[in-house]
Parts: structure tokens; C-alpha cells; sequence
């Protein structure tokens, strides 16, 4: 492949594949460069550095998730909301785990206000409204359910419900259902 022909989409795309099919840890700018067959020194001259990479990999991983999101929440409230919202998470990360990784990539203070995790914040901040939390509970909860989404994901790309019953589909509907009645029933201070 002729590397002028590679534009700085092309090369976070291709990355990003390359991600979800090594694992996000394993994405270097040689492994790209190996990937789209070109001489590492054409990527250099395009990405600083294998951790620039993976921060336009985040990045593109943050908006796609954004996007994903946005369009399963239209015209939903309540515990449609929040499974919609849980929903995107989970099969984006069954779909693409090496980008959903690169999601949880800690960004500086600067990328990150710039990025669309401010988009990921305000929708779920858009889906407690519902609940009628308020803050410091609304910080609260957007935390909890961070956590759970996050660690439950996690846990199940990982292999690590994979060896008992019942089946994970039937725990996952519990932990919405679950989150939908603490969120109703918040615990006062």
C-alpha cells in the first residue's frame, strides 16, 4: 500500500481493527505499519508515537460509542433508557473489545474535555434526570453505574461467567432491572 495515500482516519481506522483483533495493549506503530504493509518511518512522520495512536484510537472509540448511544436513547426514558444506554455498551464491546479498551484509555485533562466522553457524561446525566437525581446523588449514580456496566462487560469478555449457569442474558435483564429500582428508590444521605 502506497503510504501517501494514507490519511490520519485511514491510519486510526486501521488501528482501531487492529486493536480489536491483538487487543488494544498490543497496538504499536510498527504493528500498524507491519499491518497496512509500509515502512514504520512513513507512520512516524503522520503519528508521534504508539501512545499517539492510541489516543486517536480512544478517541474514535469514544465518538463511535457516542453515536451509538445517542441513537439508541431518542425518544426513551425511564428503564428503557437505561438498558438502551446499557445495551450500547455491552455490544460494542462484544463487538469491537479492543477499541471498547481503548475507550477506557485515560486521556489528559485537555483531550478529554475535547472528546466525546463530555457526550457520554450529559447523556447519562440526561437519563438520571429521569430518575430525579440530583447532584451530589446524580455523580453518585453515574459512577455506580459506570462501575457495573464496566465491570460486568469486563468480566463476561473475559470468560469469567462463561462456566456456570444461568446464562448471562437472563443476569444481565437483572442487573437492569436492579439499577432501575435503586435509581427509583435512591437512598437519602
Amino acid at each position: 500500500m502506497a503510504s501517501e495515500g494514507l490519511t490520519m482516519e485511514r491510519l486510526v481506522q486501521a488501528g482501531a481493527e487492529l486493536a480489536d483483533e491483538v487487543g488494544f495493549e498490543q497496538v504499536t506503530v510498527s504493528g500498524l505499519a507491519r499491518r497496512l504493509d509500509v515502512k514504520v518511518a512513513s507512520l512516524y512522520s503522520r503519528l508521534k508515537t504508539s501512545q499517539d495512536l492510541k489516543t486517536k484510537i480512544a478517541l474514535l472509540a469514544l465518538e463511535e460509542l457516542a453515536d451509538r448511544v445517542a441513537a439508541a436513547l431518542a425518544g426513551r426514558a425511564g428503564k428503557d433508557a437505561l438498558a438502551a444506554f446499557a445495551n450500547v455498551y455491552r455490544d460494542y464491546a462484544r463487538e469491537h473489545p479492543g477499541r471498547y479498551a481503548a475507550a477506557q484509555l485515560r486521556l489528559d485533562p485537555k483531550t478529554a474535555a475535547a472528546s466525546a466522553g463530555v457526550r457520554h457524561a450529559q447523556m447519562t446525566r440526561a437519563i438520571l434526570r429521569g430518575y430525579e437525581l440530583t447532584e451530589p446523588d446524580q455523580t453518585h449514580a453515574v459512577r455506580l453505574l459506570g462501575s457495573v456496566f464496566h465491570g460486568y462487560v469486563s468480566l463476561e469478555l473475559g470468560g469469567g461467567f462463561s462456566h456456570s449457569a444461568p446464562d448471562t442474558e437472563e443476569t444481565w435483564a437483572r442487573i437492569l432491572d436492579a439499577l432501575d429500582a435503586l435509581l427509583r428508590h435512591w437512598p437519602a444521605p
